[in-house]
């Protein structure tokens, strides 16, 4: 099979040729008005289209119907994310995630699972809209009965350094292969430092989960805008972060340890209103803001993949190359998907995505999605 249009990291016209993988790339003449990109990776999505992932009465067919709604939007792969709640709820969504995983057409999309918390920060801020009730130090065990119930497929936990226990379970989690980063945390600076040097490698949605009011310095953030060891993922809704925060993250982290994330909660996709994550209501209001019902608190986002490339273009004044980046190669590398790490190669999957690229309005418009060679969209 072959696609020919303008490759996005080089901006000329070229064929691939793909089966599973991709086995050439040459230039031609004449790119047809397409571009061309690895499919997007998006590391953390609660749900999508008004399913919520954490449910662990989610259908197959509601799950198989978020999944073609996150591929039409050009994600390729994605990392499932089951967030705090009681530890039989955890275990029982990701066990419904698992059997999706395997049994759905849609599920090769599914490339492992993200458990964001409950190892988390008990103070209002950090702790985000996760159910305080829930939250609950870093324990061996459990981590274990996740990746008994998925098949050894947990590939992020997103944790707090502050818990007397996360050193330990950093040096444990990470010696499996599993991604231990920071979030939702009121760390010192000794103890980000040392959760770095236990084997901490990315920061979770930087500058959200954080307190309203924080000193000067030393603090949570810089210090982890300072740490060249760690990558960091940013929700480039236009709502999460200011600009001019997304701006200095961005320099800060550099182009190459910036990933993008959507933090797509189960209202991404659908009309105002209600949904659930988790246990707790959320409402999707009229201005795209996913907010814990009853509270000022966001929970979750909107945002879907393409138009968070839009935004890092239109807010954050990157190139297209550099968006796509973001949300491609940059998120496979922290999140450690395998082969999607070099981009449109010989070797690497064959995810793929067709676009129009619009210059004047900075849009993207998703044409076909191609999975380890397969037309999904």
């Amino acid at each position: 099979m072959n696609c020919i249009g303008i490759e996005t990291f080089s901006g000329t016209p070229v064929k691939l040729t793909f089966d599973a993988a991709i086995s050439a790339i040459e230039p031609v003449s004449d790119s047809g008005g397409l571009y061309l990109a690895p499919g997007f990776v998006d590391l953390q999505v609660n749900g999508f289209l008004g399913v919520d992932f954490n449910d662990p009465n989610c259908t197959p067919e509601q799950i198989a119907r978020s999944i073609r709604g996150l591929i039409a939007t050009g994600v390729t792969r994605f990392y499932p994310t089951v967030i705090t709640g009681s530890p039989a709820d955890m275990l029982c969504a990701l066990r419904n995630l698992k059997s999706a995983k395997e049994t759905l057409r849609e599920g090769v999309a599914i490339d492992g699972f993200h458990v964001e918390g409950p190892h988390i920060s008990p103070d209002d801020g950090p702790r985000g809209a996760h159910p305080l009730r829930w939250v609950r130090p870093p324990h061996l065990d459990e981590f274990h009965r996740w990746q008994e119930a998925t098949g050894n497929q947990i590939r992020i936990v997103t944790l707090a350094p502050e818990w007397p226990q996360s050193l330990r379970y950093i040096e444990a989690v990470t010696a499996e292969g599993v991604v231990a980063s920071i979030g939702h945390t009121n760390a010192t600076t000794q103890q980000l430092a040392d959760a770095v040097s236990a084997g901490a490698t990315l920061s979770t949605h930087l500058g959200n989960g954080a307190h309203p009011v924080l000193r000067r310095h030393p603090n949570y953030l810089w210090e982890q805008l300072a740490e060249d060891r760690l990558m960091a993922d940013f929700i480039v809704d236009g709502i999460h972060l200011p600009p001019s925060f997304l701006k200095v993250a961005l320099r800060a982290k550099t182009l190459a340890r910036s990933v993008l994330v959507t933090d797509a909660a189960a209202p991404a996709g659908c009309p105002p209103g209600r949904y659930q994550l988790g246990e707790q209501a959320v409402e999707l209001t009229a201005d795209n803001r996913v907010m814990l019902v009853g509270k000022e608190r966001l929970a979750g986002s909107a945002l879907r993949m393409d138009r968070g490339v839009e935004n890092l273009m239109r807010i954050a004044g990157l190139s297209l190359a550099d968006a796509v980046t973001m949300a491609t190669t940059n998120a496979a590398r922290a999140g450690r998907v395998p082969g999607r790490t070099n981009g449109l190669v010989p070797g690497d999957r064959a995810d793929i995505i067709e676009y129009v690229f619009n210059k004047s309005d900075l849009s993207i418009t998703i044409q076909s999605t191609y999975i380890s060679g397969e037309k999904f969209y």
